[in-house]
């Protein structure tokens, strides 16, 4: 019976269909299915492919038509212009007149005139640098510690790990380096990884490593990664290098990954998970428990992003300041990025990114075994890369010790405590969530707050600047913690705080009004053009004078 039902519904469903068409020529049907698959395929990569939702590409494609209206297009061409005008003037105020060098000199210059060069080319700028006036950046300022690694830096300056058999001790160190750091980590038997130049090549690399992983080992032809929005946006640099699709989780209240929506986001082609042990803009901790329950069970990577406060957040277990489980101790995560050159102390140019075994990060390597110049093979995105990166980290971690780092992070953490608590007492003013280890983010509820961030700027303070909500930050260093540092700041804060609240609603000014507008730009597109032409005003230099 229920055989007949079937045949009778197929019989009518076929006349059905023949009913529609029978009327048409052969070939039209063939056009008509033809193009009928090909809008279907349009639209399905509309709304599910890309790395962006298909309201945001329509916006985007929306955004595009419109500035090609010649009205609109002039209008934003000459906005464009004045903008990169500034960009160019700023730039000469901050070489103040200084002589600008186009083409070789006709003779090599005398060694003593070029150390007299770059010293004062390193003088050029009006923040004080080396006395904590300024947000991370500079991480220790000890001169005892600069005079050894320049020692260092000199015998090892023209080394290259790229060449084992040649320079085999400077092997010796990264690996060093890399087995100190997992440890470090509490890393197994097993835990690996390399140096890198930076925690972005850290986090490129770590991409790279569970993209290959996913597409050879787990038949993944679309990879995707989860990122919290805090994320660093080397994620972001990293998949649109590398093709991966990223998702964006929101937030909760206290600035940490909403666990409930990155689960929801999970899908068969995700291949990692992130953390953040502290993220960028607030300095808040997510749950990095949770997110490794989510990659056990789903069986998915699992990468914890250490880079700005990693080396802080590991020996807060040796001092009296706790702090929630992040490292390879937690189950379920996989691999870690930590910056040596920020926390570790160590001169810029050097992290680490490491495995909880061999397994991924034979994935981050790359090989060509059929180059006419032989087999090649590279852990990092560099081929040759300077000897004396890795002598002068290897030299930092020896000059502290445990003992060292212990004491530097009990300073540090202790004047961020003193700085967040500071900050809490002052009125018009709030902080985001709870910082874990040395970065405090400011908001208010009263004024915009980059009004702050301008008045902080004219006494003296670089600070960081967060979009999405309004906000600034401080990454509080070593060089805070010397007597006096943190009180400065927080008169500044307070005085700087009294001064708005006196006529709140005024507007910003100068840099930071150019900054908070482009917030309110839907046309992300124009935010961007205008930061490339910032980023073009820093390689800047004037036509030279005409004969």
């Amino acid at each position: 019976m229920q055989l007949e039902v079937i045949r009778s519904a197929a019989t009518h469903s076929k006349e059905f269909v023949n009913s529609l068409v029978g009327h048409r020529e052969p070939w039209q049907i063939v056009a008509i299915t033809a193009s009928g698959t090909i809008v279907g395929v349009w639209l399905f990569e509309l709304i599910f492919d890309g790395n962006e939702s298909a309201w945001v590409r329509c916006k985007k494609s929306a955004f595009r038509l419109l500035r090609k209206i010649p009205a609109v297009k002039s209008k934003i061409d000459a906005e464009l212009k004045k903008i990169e005008a500034s960009f160019c003037e700023d730039a000469l105020k901050r070489y103040r007149g200084k002589e600008f060098h186009a083409t070789l000199p006709q003779k090599g210059r005398p060694d003593q005139e070029i150390a007299e060069h770059v010293e004062e080319y390193l003088q050029l700028g009006d923040f004080k640098w080396t006395e904590g006036y300024l947000s991370g950046s500079l991480y220790m300022w000890n001169p005892q510690l600069i005079a050894l690694l320049t020692k260092v830096c000199s015998a090892a300056f023209y080394t290259n790990p790229l060449h084992p058999d040649v320079f085999p001790g400077v092997n010796k160190m990264e690996a060093e380096v890399v087995r100190m750091s997992c440890n470090l980590f509490k890393g197994g038997p097993e835990s690996c990884g390399t140096m890198t130049t930076g925690g972005t090549e850290s986090i490129f690399m770590a991409c790279k490593a569970y993209r290959d992983y996913a597409q050879e080992v787990k038949g993944i032809k679309r990879p995707e990664i989860i990122v919290p929005l805090t994320a660093h946006a080397a994620f972001d640099k990293a998949a649109h290098y590398l093709g991966i699709k990223i998702k964006h989780i929101q937030l909760n209240e206290d600035t940490t990954v909403n666990i409930a929506a990155m689960k929801r986001a999970i899908s068969r082609n995700t291949c990692l998970l992130v953390g953040s042990a502290p993220n960028f803009p607030y300095g808040t901790l997510d749950d990095i428990t949770s997110i490794g329950e989510l990659g056990l069970k789903y069986n998915i990577p699992v990468h914890v992003d250490a880079c700005l406060g990693g080396f802080i957040a590991a020996f807060m277990d040796y001092t009296e300041y706790k702090i929630r489980p992040f490292d390879f101790r937690v189950p379920g995560v996989t691999s870690i990025s930590a910056d040596t050159h920020k926390y570790g102390f160590a001169p810029k140019g050097s992290s680490v990114v490491m495995y909880s075994e061999p397994k991924f990060r034979h994935y981050q390597y790359t090989v060509t075994t059929d180059w006419p110049g032989g087999v090649y093979g590279s852990p990092t995105v560099g081929g040759s890369r300077c000897g004396a990166i890795i002598a002068t980290c290897w030299a930092t971690f020896m000059h502290f010790g445990l003992e060292g780092y212990i004491k530097a992070t009990r300073e540090i953490v202790e004047t961020t405590k003193k700085i967040e608590n500071g900050l809490r007492k002052i009125d018009g003013i709030f902080v985001f969530g709870e910082p874990a280890t040395s970065v405090v983010a400011i908001g208010s509820k009263v004024y915009d707050v980059y009004r702050l961030q301008e008045t902080m700027n004219s006494k003296g303070w670089n600070l960081n600047t967060l979009q999405f909500p309004k906000g600034i930050h401080l990454c509080v260093t070593h060089l805070h913690t010397e007597k006096g540092r943190a009180e400065a700041f927080l008169k500044d804060i307070a005085d700087g705080v009294a001064e708005i609240k006196k006529n709140p609603r005024q507007e910003v000014e100068g840099a930071m009004a150019i900054y908070g507008a482009a917030q309110t730009l839907q046309d992300r597109s124009i935010v961007t053009d205008f930061t490339r032409l910032w980023i073009d005003a820093l390689y800047y230099t004037p036509d030279p004078p005409k004969a």
